[in-house]
């Protein structure tokens, strides 16, 4: 049974998963972070009662933790699994592109993939949030998805090839996206416009997927094949950089 974790990394994903955790009863162990000011920011969100050892030497995280999540850069948790010196514990990153077999040479490890954009300085509600989940062995598997269980509603088991699928999906779905939004909010602040205009027709553009595929949700002036409105923008967009940008999606979409 897992009681106390150790919290390898102090950025966003540390501290949701760490404000959760501690909200559900478990014990925080040990804080690593490469800045012991962010380590100490992050226990400071915390409101624990209890001691919570922090440390920016990964020398000095101590083998006394039932479980090790590595919440780091995806390009940097090779680096900082390979100087963990003990390996009979139980090891975990949430990561969506790196493959489980990073934690080669250690007896029990897994993914403990949280499928969600986080925020340290936003409280999210982890019930709803999808864990996606992997382990070296069926016995870790399962104490994985029990230790996901006791904070989310939605608990799935995923190998690292679906991960990576998933992941991409993601960054379609998520990052992508945002990035759109980002163009939107300085198309409206360059032409004095407040961004909060639009702000209802993104909700609602969300919300369709709800009822109707993606596909099926689908408006606009490329959907439409609306030239004479795809030309205005276009002409509007003569001097933007994102002008290949609008006539690659709109190619795309009206194929």
């Amino acid at each position: 049974m897992i009681k106390k974790i150790t919290i390898i990394g102090s950025g966003n994903v540390a501290t949701i998963l760490s404000k959760v955790f501690v909200n559900k009863g478990f014990s925080i162990n040990q804080v690593f972070s490469k800045s012991k000011i962010n380590a100490e920011i992050l226990i400071e969100k915390l409101a624990a009662n209890q001691q919570i050892k922090i440390t920016d030497n990964i020398a000095e995280i101590d083998d006394t933790s039932d479980i090790y999540i590595v919440c780091v850069k995806d390009d940097a948790i090779a680096t900082v699994v390979n100087q963990i010196l003990f390996k009979d514990k139980l090891i975990v990153h949430t990561s969506g592109s790196v493959d489980i077999t990073v934690f080669n040479g250690f007896n029990q490890f897994g993914v403990f993939y949280p499928l969600q954009t986080f925020s340290k300085d936003k409280d999210t509600d982890v019930a709803n949030v999808p864990f996606c989940i992997e382990g070296n062995t069926n016995q870790t598997t399962q104490l994985l998805i029990d230790l996901a269980s006791s904070i989310s509603k939605k608990v799935y088991e995923i190998n690292s090839e679906q991960r990576k699928t998933l992941h991409l999906a993601a960054v379609f779905a998520c990052n992508f996206t945002n990035y759109m939004y980002s163009i939107a909010e300085e198309i409206t602040t360059k032409n004095n416009i407040n961004f909060e205009v639009l702000k209802p027709l993104i909700q609602e553009t969300a919300k369709k997927i709800e009822f109707q595929s993606p596909k099926e949700a689908q408006t606009g002036p490329a959907k439409r094949k609306d030239q004479q409105t795809i030309n205005k923008h276009l002409a509007m967009l003569e001097n933007n950089p994102n002008k290949e940008l609008y006539k690659l999606i709109t190619d795309l979409i009206q194929k």
